[in-house]
């Protein structure tokens, strides 16, 4: 799968986390096993995923970048900005 089919908040995660095989061993190591080529196959962040992936990057890509139908901003943060 080329990368410009990927969501871009994924593309920044997999890239912060140091690509697919580290991101694949910091979610089997704290979590669950996942392979490096079920990584490379994802074109949005599974739902199951996005905490894993958010703690994977430091929370420097956060879970409503990767998945905002799942974890919009509360209305405080949107009336903030």
């Amino acid at each position: 799968m080329a990368n410009d089919e990927r969501d871009g908040a994924l593309v920044r995660a997999i890239a912060v986390a140091g690509g697919p095989a580290a991101l694949a061993r910091f979610i089997s190591e704290h979590y669950e096993p996942i392979t490096v080529q079920a990584v490379s196959d994802w074109r949005r962040c599974p739902p199951r995923r996005v905490l894993q992936v958010e703690k994977a990057t430091g929370a420097e890509v956060t879970r409503h970048d990767l998945r905002p139908d799942i974890y919009p901003h509360d209305s405080q943060e949107v009336q903030a900005a």
